[in-house]
């Protein structure tokens, strides 16, 4: 228990330290968010006019460090004002619409590339030499060196321009309304299978890599030739034995980019117009939408060290040395 309670205390002193650099970065920002809306109106305003937009939206006026106090009022309170990108909207409506999506498009990429590379890894170092190994591995390698723009919009050009088999963007058919219908379902289904297999593709080399190189230091250990030598089945010694430990960091690498992904995939979605939190936070940067991208950075914060919390736990789990220490 005592270990819980510090890792908790810890990852609450890395919140905060966090929130403060997040409130930092939008204002070292060129611009101003009213200046710039209205700029790409070709609109200028009285000043009596301009203040009042300034009330209105909620920002803190004053010195730096009363605007801090407010802001950080505001995180431990939940209210984090109105988006001035989608006004009047609050920065709460905005994040709750987009984060299904982004949970279902790069949830799914990431659970998929996890499971497709941990399985395709092991038994690559199983058969290290062989023919799945040879293929397998300098082809992830070369996946992990190539930029998800380049797969998102060759993807995008193959399934949706040239041979039109998907929609080219978008997470549903806009004439349709939302709701727990086979036509909604079905629509979200076709227009998701192009930008969840581009960021799965995206996932599964590092995944594949990690794996492979974990199993094979696991192979030379004494416990798994222990368990051959006891006449196991292959199987067990190289999922039971062998896998088990291998998994460990990449059980570490799944919490990371799970909380990572909660940022939103910005350059997948912003490839396929998709309307997830990273669609979101490209938009409230264009328009210098501080509000907006102060709770978007909160929720990758939050989810990132959410993420290695529960990582750190597993791994106590998962590791029965760590139990006993």
């Amino acid at each position: 228990m005592s270990f819980v309670i510090r890792r908790i205390a810890f990852y609450l002193v890395a919140f905060v330290v966090a929130a403060t650099i997040n409130f930092i970065l939008p204002r070292l920002m060129p611009g101003n968010p009213i200046d710039v809306l209205f700029a790409q109106q070709a609109t200028t305003l009285p000043a009596e006019a301009r203040q009042a937009l300034i009330e209105t939206f909620g920002f803190a006026s004053g010195p730096l460090h009363l605007q801090f106090l407010d802001y950080m009022k505001s995180v431990f309170t939940g209210d984090l004002g109105y988006s001035i990108r989608f006004y009047p909207q609050t920065v709460n409506q905005v994040l709750a619409y987009a984060f299904p999506w982004t949970l279902l498009l790069a949830g799914t990429a990431t659970l998929l590339a996890f499971c497709v590379g941990s399985i395709i890894g092991t038994y690559a170092a199983w058969r290290r030499g062989g023919l799945l190994d040879a293929v397998a591995t300098p082809t992830s390698l070369a996946l992990q060196a190539t930029p998800a723009v380049v797969i998102a919009l060759t993807a995008l050009f193959i399934f949706g321009v040239a041979l039109r088999w998907l929609p080219t963007g978008y997470a549903f058919n806009p004439s349709l309304d939302p709701g727990w219908t086979w036509a909604f379902i079905s629509s979200v289904f076709i227009h998701g299978l192009m930008p969840v297999f581009s960021l799965m593709i995206v996932f599964v080399g590092g995944y594949l890599v990690t794996m492979r190189n974990n199993m094979i230091g696991q192979l030379g250990e004494d416990h798994v030739t222990m368990g051959l030598a006891k006449g196991l089945t292959d199987k067990r010694v190289q999922f039971n034995y062998a896998a088990r430990n291998a998994l460990l960091p990449s059980v570490t690498s799944l919490g990371l980019t799970l909380g990572a992904i909660l940022g939103g995939s910005l350059v997948t979605e912003v490839v396929f117009n998709y309307p997830g939190l990273g669609q979101t936070l490209y938009l409230g940067i264009v328009t210098r939408d501080y509000p907006l991208i102060q709770g978007q950075l909160l929720i990758m914060t939050f989810a990132t060290l959410l993420a290695n919390l529960a990582v750190d736990l597993l791994y106590v789990f998962l590791d029965p040395r760590l139990r006993r220490a």
